[in-house]
């Protein structure tokens, strides 16, 4: 990627050391974030042989690239989940996002990993976002959660007061994998970096296809958040969504808790300690994958609210990030397809993964070494809650059946000079498939337009210099190699 989150420049990637995949393990997890490092660790204390496969480095992904709030008020994210499903499902999933809260504090404590406490809010900016915070307010209270109203804000810019929950928390994530990552090694867990999965077999034992080699498994846990194997359909489940961060020095007090607005415009608000001061994390703008406006353009209506509510502030760091947000607003936990236990899945976070991820790494260790948690029953894949998600589940498939139509119509033959430096384009040069063709310091590289997943035609990220597909949201670098999936091969050479 090209940008680089605060929490990736603290904590560079060391250079990798290319290491064979091969041989057994009773469980593979695959992923390197949040989910896959906690669930090889608890596998490994529990005596488990583990192999954990990362694509590129543990952290890559979302985990390393989010605002890290470890929270259980999410903006409205349980009005979303009481809008498709009973109040039970609702006060489940807090009572899941507190076990993972209180999981993550403990380890955090337990390995010197540097934990703030601060209050969250959800707040409004108007009177929509009033009535869906107080709605908010209503769910969590319901649920258990011991949150209260607070009609003024210590914040630069006019509010309609906030829904507050006091003593949640806030960290580094790099750290915290970083962490994980020490312990699960120390407990015998095998790390892998820079083996990306290309394929997946499973007959009598699972048999795991990479670049590096192969290895077998008695079971294998796929944590990429959106599952790397299209069996099952879970592509089909949810819409990628990408969202922006930057990071800013700024000579005013730092902000006094964790923010998320509950309206328009969507913006996210943590301070991040240093030995210098307290920087200001802006977040929002967020979007559906390869659709809509220009991806710089999210950057720069970050920079200018900034500008205008923050003078003076001084970008130091600007990232974004994927997750993925379910049809049926909950996340999925269990069997790739019905009734085979051999294949794992855990993803689609709708941004909270740090609870999530966390809450899904106990359900996915519990169903592999033979425990049951109560609260599980809310994630599981191919239950009767996916069904609630229906409608939504239409209306995503409708608009990626449009963007399929319109990515194979649109493309004109421009004129024959390049791209300009940090641009592309999609073009058809003869017939059949279109080219995408972009300029990135110096170097004009020609590849395939169609993406490898399912057919899409990626479009160029102006932001990050990658082609990035409208459909299901993975994404390749400007020559063509997989950034993220679901894809698991880059772009042909054109």
């Amino acid at each position: 990627m090209a940008l680089v989150s605060l929490w990736q420049d603290r904590h560079p990637a060391r250079d990798l050391e290319q290491q064979p995949v091969e041989g057994h393990a009773d469980v593979v997890v695959v992923g390197g974030g949040i989910t896959g490092l906690m669930t090889a660790l608890l596998l490994g204390r529990a005596g488990r042989s583990v192999t954990l496969l990362e694509a590129e480095h543990v952290g890559h992904g979302t985990t390393g690239r989010s605002t890290a709030k470890v929270s259980l008020l999410q903006g409205t994210q349980l009005s979303q989940i009481a809008q498709r499903h009973a109040a039970d499902v609702v006060v489940d999933y807090v009572v899941a996002n507190t076990e993972a809260q209180a999981w993550v504090a403990r380890f955090c404590d337990d390995h010197q990993v540097d934990v703030q406490r601060r209050p969250a809010y959800t707040y409004a900016h108007g009177s929509r976002g009033r009535t869906a915070a107080r709605r908010e307010l209503t769910l969590a209270r319901r649920a258990g959660l011991d949150a209260t109203w607070q009609d003024e804000l210590d914040l630069p810019f006019p509010t309609a007061g906030a829904v507050r929950l006091d003593n949640q928390l806030q960290l580094d994530p790099m750290e915290l994998l970083h962490a994980l990552a020490e312990q699960a090694t120390a407990h015998g867990v095998r790390i892998v970096e820079g083996a990306r999965v290309l394929k997946v077999r499973s007959e009598d034992r699972v048999r795991v296809e990479t670049e590096s080699g192969t290895m077998v498994a008695d079971r294998l846990v796929v944590a990429t958040n959106m599952p790397i194997l299209d069996r099952g359909g879970f592509f089909a489940r949810a819409h990628p969504a990408r969202s922006y961060g930057i990071a800013f020095a700024t000579d005013q007090p730092r902000v006094d808790g964790m923010y998320l607005s509950a309206d328009a415009p969507s913006r996210s608000l943590r301070d991040v300690p240093t030995a210098d001061g307290s920087l200001l994390l802006v977040g929002g703008a967020g979007h559906t994958t390869g659709r809509g406006a220009p991806e710089s353009t999210r950057f720069d209506s970050l920079r200018r609210w900034t500008a205008e509510h923050y003078p003076g502030a001084r970008e130091t760091h600007a990232w974004s990030a994927q997750d993925y947000v379910p049809a049926h607003a909950l996340p999925y936990v269990g069997p790739l397809v019905p009734r085979q236990e051999r294949i794992l899945v855990a993803g689609g976070y709708s941004k909270w993964g740090m609870t999530n991820g966390v809450a899904a790494a106990l359900a996915l260790a519990a169903e592999i070494l033979g425990g049951h948690i109560e609260w599980a029953r809310v994630m599981r894949t191919w239950s009767r809650h996916e069904v609630s998600g229906a409608p939504e589940h239409l209306r995503i498939n409708g608009e990626v059946g449009f963007e399929m139509a319109r990515g194979w119509v649109r493309p004109l033959r421009p004129a024959s000079e390049g791209p300009q430096e940090g641009t592309g384009r999609v073009r058809y040069d003869h017939l059949g498939a279109p080219t995408a063709e972009a300029t990135v310091n110096g170097h004009t590289a020609r590849v395939s337009a169609v993406c490898t997943h399912l057919g899409g035609i990626v479009r160029f990220n102006d932001a990050e210099r990658t082609w990035d597909c409208p459909l299901h949201g993975s994404r390749f670098g400007p020559d063509g190699e997989v950034v993220e999936g679901p894809a698991v091969c880059g772009l042909r050479r054109a």
